[in-house]
């Protein structure tokens, strides 16, 4: 049976994050649109999942406020997360660690190591490629989380508990990363931008493809905890 996974998508237009990661959820998904302030009303669910945002998690907006609540209440119930760019610092923050601006931009095809010990990047080169953007990092770990990811611009993956975030983006295909990169027309220079377009290409794509094996390692996690804790998403309803 597939999980049932919670996506709690965090995009103020969230039609690419809802196209990209029900096709590479092999799952149940459940979405909820957390910019307008829905959430799950139960735990009754086997993990959930935080995507990516344009918004800070900083950011004095009540949405940010309720989601990091649920996040951190279910996390401490043991539900399985995995965390994606913004939810990957949503993620950090809820659990005690320290989030804050950069003081550039990372974007486009990078290059990641990871550390191979991590569950989620099983049968991953150590050194791969992703597709990237964001301009906040996480500047310090939640007490007792592990770092397995990063590269020169800071942590791209850490684990605590049955929670895994990422910085980057496994689930961008190019149409995605085409119309992100051209929305940041008013954060970076037009040679930056074409420096970035000029990058997004079948090569670079069928690359950074690699790093999808992270989303059939997460649901694996899931299926495995659901099965020791006996139908998880039943017993978490309480």
């Amino acid at each position: 049976m597939s999980p049932r996974i919670a996506l709690l998508n965090a995009a103020h237009d969230g039609e690419d994050n809802r196209r990209n990661f029900r096709r590479e959820l092999d799952a149940d998904l459940v979405e909820y649109d957390v910019t307008e302030r829905e959430l799950p009303e139960t735990f009754a669910f086997d993990g959930c999942l935080v995507t990516g945002s344009r918004a800070s998690v900083y950011w004095d907006e009540p949405w940010i406020r309720d989601l990091e609540s649920w996040v951190g209440d279910a996390a401490d119930r043991g539900l399985p997360f995995l965390g994606v760019c913004f939810g990957h610092q949503l993620l950090a923050h809820a659990l005690g660690g320290t989030v804050e601006p950069m003081d550039e931009y990372e974007i486009g095809y990078r290059t990641v190591e990871h550390d191979g010990e991590s569950d989620l990047l099983t049968g991953v080169s150590e050194s791969f490629t992703v597709f990237t953007t964001h301009s906040d990092r996480v500047a310090e770990l939640p007490p007792g989380a592990t770092q397995f990811a990063a590269n020169d611009y800071g942590v791209h993956g850490f684990r605590k508990g049955n929670v895994f975030s990422v910085q980057f983006h496994p689930e961008y295909d190019p149409e995605t990363a085409e119309t992100v990169t051209k929305g940041k027309d008013d954060q970076l220079s037009e040679e930056r931008i074409e420096a970035v377009l000029d990058g997004i290409t079948e090569e670079n794509y069928r690359a950074a493809c690699e790093a999808k094996q992270l989303f059939d390692n997460f649901t694996e996690f899931v299926r495995r905890q659901a099965e020791d804790s006996g139908t998880a998403s039943a017993a978490a309803d309480d």
